[in-house]
């Protein structure tokens, strides 16, 4: 399979000195795997914190890793709220798949 990257011409006029034309380099392959990791899955929110304990992780470390507040991760793990598209949902979602491998036995407890 092959991708292709198309060429998109911008023009900025007053925002860019002399009115140049800026070139941007559209990835339609990347864009669909942006839209699809901000809607990255999460794991239930009954084996977040446990998860998190195994490791030996506080919601404080996790917060820092992730970009966030530790209320946010305490939400999260509460199932209160989840975390929205993007990054930082991306971060939170493959720290779980990770945490999940390495501590097979606290999936198997819920």
């Amino acid at each position: 399979m092959t991708t292709q990257a198309c060429e998109v011409r911008v023009s900025f006029g007053d925002q860019v000195t002399g009115g140049e034309e800026v070139t941007t380099v559209h990835d339609p392959v990347s864009s669909i795997d942006a839209l699809l990791n901000s809607h990255a899955p999460l794991l239930p929110a009954s084996v977040r914190g446990p998860l998190r304990r195994a490791a030996g992780l506080t919601q404080k470390q996790v917060a820092r890793l992730i970009g966030v507040q530790p209320l946010a991760v305490k939400r999260w793990e509460a199932g209160s709220v989840e975390p929205r598209p993007g990054e930082r949902r991306t971060a939170y979602s493959r720290l779980l798949q990770g945490l999940a491998q390495q501590h097979p036995e606290v999936m198997l407890q819920t």
